[in-house]
Formats: C-alpha cells, structure tokens, sequence
C-alpha cells in the first residue's frame, strides 16, 4: 500500500468522524494569576465544531484520491 491510498484512506476516516461526532472538544490551561512563586492556573473547556460539508468533502475528495491512485500504473 503506497502512500498516496494510506492518506486517501485518512481523509475519508477523517469525514467519517467529522459526520458522526460533529466536533471535539479540548481542554486549555492558562495562568489566570503569577504573583511571585503563587500561580492560579484555569482550565478552560474550548469545542471546535467540524460542518457537515467539510465531512462530506473529506469523504468525496479521500475517495477521489483513492480511485485516483488506483488507476495509476
């Protein structure tokens, strides 16, 4: 399996995750407060949220790439 299908084969898993799940969230940590050797650390909930179109897009084009690199001798 060459690299071009193992990529192609990424993006669509991608789309696929990007359709069921909607998004991913993460956590941020930041200093809120350094007042000498004392430090208030927050943590911050952030949510990305992934449009259905760019899923789909992803599936489209992954799948594009793969029947692409198949035909190529």
């Amino acid at each position: 399996m060459n690299g071009l299908r193992v990529a192609a084969i990424a993006i669509i898993v991608f789309g696929v995750l990007a359709l069921a799940y909607g998004g991913f969230s993460y956590t941020k940590e930041s200093t809120a407060l350094k007042l000498g050797s004392v430090e208030l650390k927050v943590k911050e909930k952030e949510t990305v949220n992934v449009p259905v179109w760019a899923g789909i897009a992803a599936i489209v084009v992954g799948g594009l790439v793969l029947v692409g690199a198949g035909r190529r001798p």
